[in-house]
């Protein structure tokens, strides 16, 4: 069995995971009691398989070693907040940008800036100051996650969008007429 592409810090992925989505699930909870009404409508976070991890560190010409893996690409940990309305975004954004210890590297905001196929969505990286071991042998150290804001509907339309897009017996005229008929949606 090959070694872990996360090496020795594979055992602390879940906790720093765990930390991050606590804290989400706190404010989820502290918004629920204060307004009745919750921050978001589901969360889903995971933690990126070594296989996928590899294909990624492929593509990008990177070596397939924990440095690749955990500093150089920023989402080995993944959370994906999708909300009912979009100041729901922009609240939970407000939110992730207080968490002490956190710093948000990177925001790219599809929503206001929709990608040319349609795509909606906000994107951020966040940099996390944890207590344990990173792989540049800090302690404290830094660990990265992709924090993915979505609408419902934007949640549906990409989940749409994706599933036609790996289809195998759509013809390309199909895929960009299916695609362009989502984008108007």
């Amino acid at each position: 069995m090959a070694e872990s592409i996360y090496g020795k810090h594979k055992e602390v992925l879940p906790a720093v995971l765990k930390h991050l989505v606590s804290q989400i699930e706190n404010y989820n909870e502290t918004k629920k009691k204060e307004t009745g009404e919750p921050a978001y409508e589901h969360l889903i976070y995971r933690i990126k398989s070594e296989d996928s991890m590899r294909e990624k560190c492929q593509r990008k010409g990177l070596p397939p070693v924990p440095k690749s893996a955990l500093y150089d690409i920023h989402d080995a940990i993944g959370i994906r907040i999708v909300c009912c309305f979009l100041n729901d975004i922009y609240d939970n954004i407000k939110f992730i940008e207080s968490i002490p210890g956190a710093k948000v590297i990177v925001g790219k905001d599809y929503i206001k800036s929709a990608k040319p196929n349609g795509y909606r969505s906000f994107h951020m990286i966040l940099r996390m100051d944890v207590p344990f071991e990173d792989v540049l042998g800090q302690n404290p150290g830094q660990y990265f996650a992709e924090i993915q804001l979505r609408t419902i509907a934007m949640e549906f339309w990409a989940n749409l969008e994706h599933q036609l897009r790996y289809k195998k017996d759509l013809s390309p005229e199909l895929m960009e007429q299916t695609s362009y008929q989502l984008s108007e949606c």
